[in-house]
């Protein structure tokens, strides 16, 4: 498969990412002073902004290489919910899986940023989990979009309480029953209840405690390896990819095992790179391509958004020439 073939079947692929979103808003300005009445910053305040967050940047990273996506999530009947949709809309993704719910708070992560500097952060959120009631509106919707033919579904955990333990198992088989493919970008708390997805991306962490081992990936291979061999024997799913920070990314599946070395660069802010990698990925899988191809792919893509401050979504054009560059 040539890289042009590739990057044009990404614009056929349809997506479903379900998980948690949240508004990533930013308050920012010039700080030149310390305040009389405590010891901290005044800031001049020069701009307001808001961004997609949490799994909805998974959606952004997917909609920036082309592909049509649907985001399902339980949000709050708030004014932050209103501020959501809009950004959603904005940039053409499917809002139709979303809940609004008055039993919820939409998650809004303010950052404070004086002279460029982050100074501090506020969050608003809720983060236990939805209840029956949700959970049952939410797999309906589910349900309605997969029968529109969608190519894959992405589970992106952020622990704010949309992926309980009985969602994620219902919802791996509907997929089932639509043979639509699963990946899963995962948090610690529902770890294990993935048993049978398509595709397994936990980073180096979550894989340690997720399987309670600890692993030294540079110096005990061995124990990388049996943690590996546990994750398989415990959620058996088709692909198993971890990424390694540092150190790149390793795939397996039931053919073969690579461990792919990261590319020297420029690192700015590793904030999002997991979002990218798990969009990327899982565009190649569908698209056909191998294993070990796609996760060099997706290696690439979640170095180069590193280089940029703050999160930001892979740029088609731009991981189109340094893979044509590597020859990846």
């Amino acid at each position: 498969m040539t890289l042009e073939t590739l990057f044009e079947a990404f614009k056929q692929k349809k997506i479903i990412v379900l998980g948690d979103v949240m508004i990533d808003a930013y308050l920012s300005g010039k700080v030149d002073r310390v305040s009389p009445e405590a010891p901290v910053p005044i800031i001049n305040f020069s701009k307001h902004e808001e961004r997609l967050g949490g799994a909805a940047n998974v959606a952004l990273n997917l909609i920036s290489l082309g592909a049509q996506v649907a985001m399902a999530s339980v949000i709050g009947n708030d004014k932050n919910a209103n501020a959501l949709i809009q950004l959603f809309e904005e940039k053409s993704i499917n809002t139709t899986g979303l809940i609004r719910s008055d039993d919820r708070e939409t998650t809004v992560k303010t950052r404070v940023l004086g002279n460029y500097q982050q100074l501090l952060r506020i969050d608003q959120e809720q983060t236990d989990d939805i209840n029956l009631e949700q959970e049952k509106q939410l797999l309906n919707q589910i349900e309605s979009l997969l029968k529109q033919g969608y190519d894959a579904l992405i589970f992106q955990d952020y622990n704010k309480g949309v992926l309980t333990e009985s969602l994620i198992k219902q919802v791996i088989e509907l997929t089932e029953k639509y043979d639509v493919i699963t990946t899963v970008d995962p948090k610690l708390k529902n770890f294990l209840a993935y048993e049978g997805v398509t595709l397994f991306k936990p980073n180096l962490k979550e894989l340690a405690e997720g399987v309670q081992m600890k692993i030294d990936f540079e110096k005990d291979r061995p124990q990388f390896n049996q943690a590996i061999k546990k994750l398989k024997k415990t959620l058996n799913p088709a692909i198993i990819f971890v990424t390694l920070s540092e150190h790149g990314v390793y795939i397996e599946d039931n053919k073969e095992s690579q461990h792919i070395e990261a590319h020297a660069r420029t690192i700015s802010d590793v904030s999002g790179a997991g979002d990218t990698v798990i969009s990327v990925a899982t565009l190649c899988l569908v698209a056909g391509m191998k294993v070990s191809r796609l996760a060099s792919m997706a290696n690439l893509a979640g170095g180069i958004v590193c280089e940029y401050r703050g999160v930001v979504a892979i740029k088609a054009d731009e991981l189109f020439k340094e893979a044509k560059k590597l020859n990846v």
